[in-house]
């Protein structure tokens, strides 16, 4: 039989990308980022956005640590949530992901113990934590501090990634990645100090920080306010906070 001039065609099909309905499928996920453990929920909106609720929460206390005369301990402490809306331009696998913190509890805090006879500075200034005197109700230094990475209670965040939170398809697992800011304006810095301090080593001029008639608390207390005024000064100057994961996400359809 002569050829007709005419090639058979074979029956394949393109992969493509299945309709959804808006609301009808939802992606349960997980991540690790510096906001901490990532738990998200995401559900389809249409083909080229997604909504996506995401929480994230951490705890770490530092064992107690021991430098040159001052002993304390740390706690890290990381708990945020968050919305954002995520757009697939032309429905492709690249993602901006513009949102909202609502939620921001991130923080560090400290507690310390300055050893008797110790000294520190503050503004320039030197002081020594006082030693224990039964007669005059003198104790060491201590003081307890907060860095708040939270001076905005509600924060906008921008990202972009690569990977849908939710196929197009029936597919159930993805694994997108992000990264992005946070503006969550400067850092914040507090110290809440307790005890006695002196002016010098022999412990002659001493006082208790909480007498402010006592000039040597005033100085102390002068000080440490200058000191504060130049670390929220610097620590204004850093407000974004980085968010950047790789994430599972386990998608399903809903009846």
């Amino acid at each position: 039989m002569e050829p007709t001039g005419e090639t058979e065609k074979e029956d394949v099909f393109p992969t493509a990308n299945s309709h959804q309905q808006p609301l009808s499928r939802i992606g349960i996920g997980a991540n690790i980022s510096p906001l901490g453990i990532g738990v998200n929920a995401t559900t389809i909106l249409s083909q080229y956005f997604d909504a996506r609720l995401m929480g994230n929460f951490f705890s770490y206390t530092s064992p107690q640590f021991d430098i040159d005369g001052f002993r304390g301990t740390a706690q890290l402490h990381l708990a945020s949530m968050a919305a954002s809306l995520d757009w697939y331009p032309h429905n492709s696998i690249w993602r901006l992901s513009p949102g909202l913190m609502f939620y921001n509890g991130n923080q560090v805090a400290f507690t310390s113990l300055v050893e008797a006879g110790t000294s520190f500075t503050l503004n320039g200034q030197t002081f020594y934590s006082a030693s224990a005197n039964a007669a005059t109700g003198a104790t060491p230094l201590t003081g307890s501090g907060v860095l708040g990475l939270h001076a905005r209670p509600i924060a906008f965040t921008a990202a972009g990634g690569f990977g849908k939170f939710v196929p197009r398809s029936s597919r159930h697992w993805s694994f997108p990645s992000e990264f992005g800011v946070v503006f969550m304006g400067g850092a914040t810095a507090n110290v809440t100090p307790t005890g006695w301090v002196c002016l010098e080593s022999a412990q002659t001029q001493c006082s208790n920080i909480a007498n402010s008639a006592n000039p040597v608390a005033q100085q102390f207390n002068s000080a440490l306010q200058a000191q504060l005024t130049k670390w929220r000064r610097d620590l204004g100057k850093v407000d974004l906070y980085p968010m950047f994961s790789y994430s599972v996400v386990y998608s399903f359809n809903i009846p």
